[in-house]
Formats: structure tokens, sequence, C-alpha cells
């Protein structure tokens, strides 16, 4: 966990059309940072090689422990959280499908869940889901609460996979990637909240994208409204954060308290700002 003011961001990146490439880029960025979290109990840096690394290991544990391949389908309750978009890349490289949305909706073979104590998870446990707990403070090392029977303690299991990505199955290219059925849903063609694999960096990259306005190579700061449930904005975050990062920028996204301060403490809101020193700003859900 991190308290200091960061670095600039590491120049613009050319070329990145497939998450491989994004991963690659984000690699060769070393220490530079990439993502920076904001919440109630702090702040949290990672550099490009640190964020990649963690989806490289995760990558491992749903390819060698869940068999993920194309065709599996990932869910995703989680709120919007820097965590989501470990597991969302990490799912994408290993060629599965995304699942956002109604966690009562498509059957999922995998539930990656911070509450895998409730109805949905256990229903998804039943039908044969696989289920992973995810503790979201950044320091934790196991979940803090009740596991189901068969469950997978993310925090526990994460660390234990290789830092070198393993095999893993080719991806196909018109697969779905991601399956957002939320009103802000993706979609690149004639499904309604589809996008896939061949798409997804399009997608993230589109005019209507929310990191098409910003600079190339940019800090930017993605506000997560305070207040509001942050589940429905699991796209609109992985949307952004892909997007400034394919543009070679770095994504600052504050949560909780620190996203108040923008109404509520204009000070401590311009100190965050200038601290980070952040080139634009967007605001998430609207």
């Amino acid at each position: 966990m991190s308290t200091g003011a960061s670095s600039p961001s590491h120049p613009p990146a050319r070329g990145i059309s497939t998450v491989p490439a994004l991963l690659a880029a984000l690699t060769a960025r070393g220490g530079a940072p990439a993502l920076t979290w904001y919440d109630d109990d702090g702040r949290v840096e990672l550099s490009g090689a640190v964020l990649a690394n963690w989806v490289v290991k995760t990558t491992n544990l749903l390819v060698e422990e869940l068999d993920a391949a194309p065709g599996t389908r990932v869910r995703l309750d989680l709120p919007a959280h820097w965590r989501a978009a470990v597991w969302a890349l990490a799912a994408w490289r290993a060629g599965a499908t995304v699942l956002l949305g109604d966690p009562d909706g498509d059957a999922a073979d995998v539930v990656v869940t911070d509450r895998p104590g409730a109805p949905h998870a256990a229903a998804g446990s039943a039908a044969r889901a696989e289920v992973v707990a995810v503790s979201l403070p950044a320091l934790a090392r196991r979940f803090d609460g009740d596991l189901p029977p068969g469950a997978i303690d993310a925090a526990a299991a994460v660390m234990t996979y290789a830092d070198a990505l393993g095999w893993v199955p080719p991806t196909d290219p018109a697969a779905p990637a991601l399956s957002d059925v939320s009103p802000r849903g993706a979609t690149d063609g004639p499904d309604p909240g589809v996008t896939t694999h061949a798409a997804l960096l399009g997608w993230a990259t589109a005019d209507d994208a929310p990191a098409s306005g910003t600079a190339a190579g940019a800090r930017t700061v993605l506000v997560v409204p305070h207040g509001v449930d942050a589940r429905p904005l699991v796209g609109s975050l992985l949307r952004a954060v892909v997007g400034v990062w394919a543009r070679g920028g770095s994504a600052v996204v504050v949560t909780g308290a620190p996203a108040a301060a923008e109404q509520d403490d204009p000070e401590r809101w311009r100190r965050i700002v200038d601290g980070e020193r952040a080139e634009a700003t967007l605001r998430l859900g609207r």
C-alpha cells in the first residue's frame, strides 16, 4: 500500500488490439503506475508489471484449477473495484466469457464473488458452478467470513500460482468476451450486451467510450459515485480502465469517502487530483 504521489504516466502504447498485447504493454511499463485505487481504507498503487503479474497468477488459477477456456462463463459478482479488473483480464486471457449484470441470469461455470454466502452464489454451487470468494481489502491474505463447501479462497489461492503464464488455450476471436445485461451493457453488434474477443479493445477505445476524450498517455481519475450500488458500474469501470491502458495512460480509481470529497470537501479532492498529477477526470455512470 502506497501513500506517496505518483510518477507520470508511461508513454502511449501503440498497436494494442488484444488482451495479450495489453498485458505485454503493462508489463513493459515496469515500475510505472498503471492503476491507483482510493477507498475508505486508503490508497493502493499497482505498477504495470505488478498488475500484469496479478493477472497472470489469476489466469493460471482459472486455467489450471477451474479448466477455464473458450466457452467457460465466468460470472463477475463484484463491485466496481480493482480486483474486478484483474479477474476480468484473467478471464479474457483464458479466452472465457465474463458475465455481468443479473446474478440470477445466464448460468455460469465459475462465480467470482465477494459474497459467497448469498443465495445466487449458493444456487450456482448447487448447479455445479465453481465459487471463488474474493476478499476486497488490499492486504487480505484470506477471506474474512464463512465459505461454502468447495469454494476457493482467492486471497490464499492466487498467490500460490506461478508468476509466468502457463499453458492457456487459444482464444476464439468470434467468441463472446463480455455479456453485460446491465442498462449500460456492452455491445459490438446484433446481440445486445455482448462484445466478442475480437471487438473487446475496440469497445474500450471507441469514440463513445469513456477514455476516448482523454489524451494518449494521460493519467486519468475515474470516479465511482459515492453512495450508490457499485455493482452495476463494473462494466463501465472495465471499459474505462482498459481504454485508458490501451491509450498508454494510467488510471486513478476513486471510490468511497474519497469520491465523496469531490462534492463535499473540495480541498481534499484537489489534493488527490494534484498529488496524482491527474490530467483528466471521468465519472462512471454518467
